[in-house]
């Protein structure tokens, strides 16, 4: 099992910028906690991080066929980009949202998040932490999948 985690604008600076909402973590950091996770739980990790709309979607559509889930912050495009929420539902591929901070508390442009609306799950609040609990969230739904296609596979025997 292959996940890709896709890091939005902003998140370089993850440690540097207002640590009151977003911590003192960079994101080297969380990156290195999350491999750890996937090298105990038997899975591929990979990390993409950019500022760019239109390299995230790049980033996404590479995913076909090359990955089994997607973690995703998309960051400040969650509440903008339809760009990123229309190659989220054309890969068809299990994705995560996860925000540091809890967007319902902040601002109101902050409150609603198109790229949530096609994803399996979404994290918010729990800081870094968010992270990890994609982690345990999408090895669940990737078991739950493999599950389901050995279950079809014996259904077609």
């Amino acid at each position: 099992m292959k996940v890709v985690v896709i890091q939005g604008p902003n998140l370089n600076m993850l440690g540097i910028r207002e640590q009151h909402i977003y911590g003192p973590m960079k994101l080297e950091q969380i990156h290195e906690q999350m491999k750890k996770f996937a090298s105990d739980n038997g899975f591929e990790i990979e990390f993409f991080q950019s500022n760019l709309e239109g390299e995230i979607v790049d980033r996404i559509q590479e995913c076909l066929g090359d990955a089994d889930g997607i973690i995703i912050n998309p960051a400040a495009y969650s509440h903008t980009s339809i760009a990123i929420r229309d190659a989220l539902s054309a890969v068809q591929i299990p994705a995560i949202e996860v925000h540091i901070s809890n967007i319902h508390a902040r601002e109101d442009f902050r409150k609603h998040s198109l790229t949530a609306e096609v994803c399996a799950g979404v994290i918010a609040g729990v800081g870094p932490f968010g992270y990890h609990l994609a982690m345990v969230a999408m090895s669940q739904i990737l078991n739950e999948i493999r599950a389901a296609r050995e279950m079809q596979k014996q259904q077609n025997a």
